[in-house]
């Protein structure tokens, strides 16, 4: 049966309708159509979870999800020869997938998930009744659904209310819902970054009680949640929530650690806030929308001052190198993460050039530096541009305004430098077959010693033109012993090691 919420105001029942037939429209006649092949079969169906939750919210949603009582052999059976395609990559968790004129959807029969104890894969068990199948369901919020072909809303938990207060609870005891799949625990917190909502107290307990247990679920699981956490609008309250609760030490370890003792002889700046304060000023600087790299990279940048903070004489503190040590942790923990290669690469360097700006003083860096900073920065220098602005967290705005001007006064450099010298380009004027030419040796090892040579003179010198390229070639080959002095007689061929 079907328990009405009686805290649901009158305008929130009108909202619902229209936005329960908003969503309906925009899938018609795919979903109803498919409602009745179900009920003609003898099955149920129901549009259900997210796609419910987000057409309330009025928030755009690419997911169609379906629920029903049909075993995924049955679904198999009622869509074939109506879908135009389907496919069967999650069958083994009751779930088929299909597209109909366009339309991409989900059917997952009625379910429970439960892990066993030492185990990370979940155990499905399949059911036969809709609000069962919701009250397994992680949130409140995503248990609610729309029945096919009839449009009859169900929200037996409360769900609707939960949206008008902007809350997350579970349907059931959030212990038993955390039981049953432990990733529970990163979703409430990612939930609170998407949604902006508060966690309501007994499943923030929970989640402290149970912290432990979110290591038996996968890496790739957990680095989804948290990267879909960092990619909210609201990634700070996520990330707090995952440090207050103590799941952070399980899957981000680096982060809590930032929480620094600071005591009355040895002030520094409190590196877990500053640190947040970097990822949301880095975030307003986004352009197309959120970029994970440069998130990532604003949260771990300071990583390695725990591990480098060492104690002065006056009272100062000091973190040498804690960018070198901060690159080094970034990479282990994006890695065990199971993140791609090029995020891990990419914000590992970023971590490690953070800090390469403030060599710049007040602009006392020659061209050399310049072309090496943007060199050194590769396809990653936008970022780095908004990453090095993003760590000036400094209450003094006197401070802060030298900082932006002086980078801004870099930038320009960088620019004009661009514009003269096709800085982006970055590479030698003579390339690998032209040393081989001028040195009048054959490929190998020489050629390559040759070649970064010739690019750190472009880095020091500029364009210097081919032929006075050419000349410090030669010049560098005889330095080298492999051609002989220039004026010395002959004109070398000699190999490596000759």
């Amino acid at each position: 049966m079907v328990v009405p919420n009686q805290n649901v105001t009158p305008d929130a029942s009108r909202t619902r309708r229209t936005a329960i037939a908003e969503l309906l429209r925009k899938i018609a006649p795919v979903a109803d159509e498919l409602g009745d092949r179900f009920a003609a079969a003898g099955h149920e169906l129901a549009l259900v979870g997210g796609p419910v939750r987000d057409a309330l919210l009025r928030r755009p949603t690419k997911d169609v999800d379906l629920t029903t009582d049909a075993p995924p052999e049955r679904t198999l059976e009622i869509i074939r020869g109506w879908a135009d395609a389907h496919w069967t990559i999650g069958i083994e968790f009751g779930t088929v997938g299909l597209r109909k004129d366009g339309v991409e959807l989900e059917i997952t029969t009625y379910r429970s998930e439960s892990y066993d104890p030492k185990s990370r894969k979940p155990s499905v068990s399949y059911g036969t009744d809709l609000v069962e199948d919701l009250r397994r369901r992680d949130f409140a919020v995503n248990a609610m659904a729309a029945r096919l072909p009839g449009h009859e809303f169900v929200d037996p938990f409360g769900g609707l209310t939960d949206l008008q207060r902007k809350v997350l609870r579970t349907p059931g005891r959030p212990e038993d819902s955390f039981s049953d799949d432990p990733l529970r625990m990163m979703r409430a917190a990612r939930f609170a970054a998407q949604l902006g909502f508060t966690v309501a107290p007994d499943v923030v307990q929970a989640m402290d009680d149970m912290a432990d247990r979110i290591g038996i679920v996968s890496a790739e699981r957990v680095r989804d949640e948290l990267s879909k956490l960092i990619c909210g609008p609201y990634p700070r309250d996520g990330l707090a929530l995952l440090v207050d609760t103590g799941l952070a030490a399980h899957v981000l370890p680096e982060l809590p650690k930032l929480r620094l003792e600071i005591d009355e002889h040895h002030r520094h700046k409190d590196v877990y806030e500053h640190s947040l304060i970097v990822l949301e000023q880095a975030i307003a600087q986004e352009e197309d929308g959120p970029d994970l790299v440069l998130r990532l990279a604003a949260l771990l940048h300071d990583i390695g001052k725990p591990r480098t903070r060492r104690f002065e004489e006056g009272g100062r503190v000091s973190f040498h190198h804690h960018e070198i040590v901060g690159a080094k942790m970034t990479r282990k923990r994006l890695t065990e993460l199971r993140y791609p290669k090029d995020v891990v690469a990419d914000v590992s360097r970023l971590v490690e050039l953070h800090l390469r700006f403030h060599g710049y003083g007040t602009g006392e860096w020659t061209d050399s530096a310049v072309r090496r900073y943007v060199r050194d920065a590769g396809p990653l220098l936008t970022r780095l541009h908004k990453l090095t602005r993003a760590d000036c967290t400094t209450r003094n705005k006197r401070k802060a305004d030298r900082l932006r001007r002086t980078y801004d006064d870099l930038e320009v450099r960088i620019e004009r430098l661009a514009q003269e010298e096709e800085l982006a380009a970055m590479r030698p004027e003579i390339d690998g077959n032209e040393i081989q030419e001028i040195l009048g040796i054959k490929p190998g090892p020489l050629v390559g010693r040759a070649y970064r040579f010739l690019l750190d003179l472009r880095l020091d010198q500029g364009i210097l033109g081919k032929e006075a390229a050419a000349e410090e070639l030669r010049r560098w080959a005889a330095a080298e012993g492999v051609l002989p002095t220039p004026g010395a007689g002959g004109a070398g061929g000699a190999g490596e090691g000759a």
